[in-house]
């Protein structure tokens, strides 16, 4: 797929696709590589697909037959993937020499189509399907968490388990490692130092997407579940301890009075 192959791109659709926890890059045997980082190849007829190692597919100008072939062909490089793909979908229109920007209607338009500004499109969208995937899992979360927080506050929650907490706190610090560590959703793409003219596109993109507004509301929800979390465990290994000396303390009170019974009692006969 060459740059003339754009030709003819008026308006298409472009979906991003959250697959799986990874795809190994490495492992994909592409021939007609249209760059390396991050990894974009010709897909379907008329097509390209951008693919990130922390799992997200980004699809541009593919029939839905097409977008599912391509999925199923990356199923032996996908590391842990999802039953369900968290999906998100735009729409791109070209308008050589006007303005790139996004209009009311969430329509991204470019002045001209070239595989460094798909770059561009396809990191904001993958950062942001990703955050989409964190903010359901932190949706579901809260639910679970919300017992927690009516045990701490003593009015009927249920009992919960010190295992349930540490699954709580498990789920954060991954949340946390794959937003921070791996998606790097507040890091700007590497191919604008190389292309410092495509930075306002980014930002734009990145403004309409609401990236770091996401990104901060979701680490403050993240901090909120660790935090009661942490706190529940906290004061359930603080009741373990005193119940553990209570019995300790029962322990030596009936040591003392069968002691007692021994003298005054069995001692007098």
């Amino acid at each position: 797929m060459k740059q003339n192959d754009f030709i003819g791109w008026q308006q298409v659709s472009v979906r991003a696709f959250l697959v799986g926890q990874r795809i190994d890059l490495r492992a994909l045997n592409r021939t007609e590589t249209l760059a390396v980082a991050p990894l974009a190849v010709a897909a379907g007829e008329r097509g390209m697909a951008v693919l990130f190692r922390y799992g997200a597919a980004v699809l541009f100008n593919l029939q839905p037959v097409e977008e599912a072939a391509f999925l199923v062909s990356l199923n032996s490089v996908v590391g842990d993937p999802f039953d369900t793909p968290e999906s998100e979908e735009a729409q791109l229109r070209v308008e050589p020499g006007g303005e790139e920007r996004v209009d009311a209607q969430g329509v991204i338009h470019l002045r001209e189509v070239t595989t460094e500004r798909l770059l561009v499109v396809a990191d904001v969208l993958a950062k942001s399907v990703v955050i989409a995937w964190n903010e359901h899992r932190v949706f579901r979360a809260f639910d679970r968490i919300e017992p927690v927080a009516a045990a701490l506050h003593g009015r009927g929650g249920r009992r919960v388990a010190a295992q349930e907490l540490l699954d709580h706190i498990g789920d954060v610090l991954l949340s946390q490692h794959r937003m921070v560590g791996r998606v790097e959703v507040t890091e700007k793409p590497e191919l604008l130092w190389d292309r410092p003219e495509l930075e306002r596109l980014y930002l734009r993109l990145q403004e309409e997407f609401e990236l770091p507004e996401r990104d901060r509301a979701l680490s403050r929800k993240l901090e909120l579940i660790s935090q009661t979390a942490t706190t529940a465990l906290g004061l359930l290994q603080a009741r373990r301890s005193l119940r553990v000396e209570w019995y300790i303390v029962i322990l030596i009170v009936v040591e003392i009075l069968l002691t007692l019974y021994e003298m005054f009692v069995v001692g007098a006969h």
